[in-house]
């Protein structure tokens, strides 16, 4: 099974954190994660998750640093996901793929139903 290069960022926000919901339509429906996206073959990590941030939320990041990448294998698929840690800087916030998203202070993040590749970065963030 080949592995999908994903990067994903915890966006902090006035000493809150973004956390977004997958649409119905998505695989893992309405499982929680941190936003991101697929790694394309010309692309930094970085460059990814900026971009990634930008199509799919419609605001700019500032990356802080990166965090430990968890490879998780699903029943049809396995994902290598590359965590960033990174401030929200500017634009209206737009879901274009999401359904949900909720703006919580750190500890409110273990109440929601987590995509299990987000689970081990949930909790390196929450031991920060």
């Amino acid at each position: 099974m080949k592995t999908i290069l994903v990067t994903c960022a915890i966006i902090l926000r006035d000493d809150k954190v973004y956390a977004f919901q997958r649409s119905k339509n998505m695989k893992l429906p309405l499982k929680w994660e941190f936003a991101g996206g697929k790694l394309e073959s010309n692309e930094t990590e970085i460059d990814c998750i900026k971009r990634e941030v930008k199509e799919e939320l419609n605001i700019e990041i500032q990356i802080l640093k990166r965090l430990t990448p968890v490879t998780h294998e699903y029943y049809d698929f396995k994902i290598k996901l590359i965590p960033f840690l990174a401030n929200y800087l500017t634009g209206d916030l737009i879901l274009k793929e999401h359904s949900n998203f909720l703006l919580v202070r750190k500890e409110e993040l273990l109440n929601l139903d987590w995509a299990e590749a987000d689970i081990p970065i949930l909790t390196e963030f929450l031991s920060l």
